[in-house]
């Protein structure tokens, strides 16, 4: 699949954040083997330790319906300004379990909220020597 549609679909996401307190809005959409893509949007709480990241929902989304081996590719977009957003390291972490439940790396898109600017990242690259459910068997 070409990147744009999947950058295109977490852009949308963001639309959707419920981010009343920083006002930064970021959206995932996640690429599923079989072509589906599943979006997700960061969900603010006045307790701030509560908050989620859009990759989280859409994570758990996918959870939800048993496919975390399915997970392809990710992106992630938002902001206000020309910098990507990048995944935080819980969101890596989390990524993480579904690409070794997988059994194959995740390739990762990170985009400024306008789209203008693009990177690509292996999960592996921006979190080596991952822990995860390998390492409790």
């Amino acid at each position: 699949m070409a990147v744009q549609p999947l950058i295109d679909a977490a852009r949308h996401a963001a639309s959707g954040a419920y981010a009343p307190y920083s006002n930064f809005r970021v959206g995932a959409a996640i690429l599923l083997n079989d072509g589906r893509i599943v979006t997700g949007a960061n969900f603010e709480n006045a307790s701030y330790g509560l908050s989620l990241c859009a990759e989280t929902v859409a994570l758990a989304k996918v959870a939800n319906d048993g496919l975390l081996a399915a997970v392809v590719e990710i992106a992630v977009s938002g902001g206000t300004g020309p910098d990507p957003v990048r995944p935080c390291g819980r969101c890596r972490q989390v990524l993480n379990e579904a690409a070794q439940i997988g059994g194959h790396d995740i390739v990762v898109h990170c985009s400024s909220g306008d789209g203008s600017t693009i990177e690509r990242h292996m999960l592996s690259a921006l979190l080596p020597h991952a822990f995860g459910p390998k390492d409790l068997i």
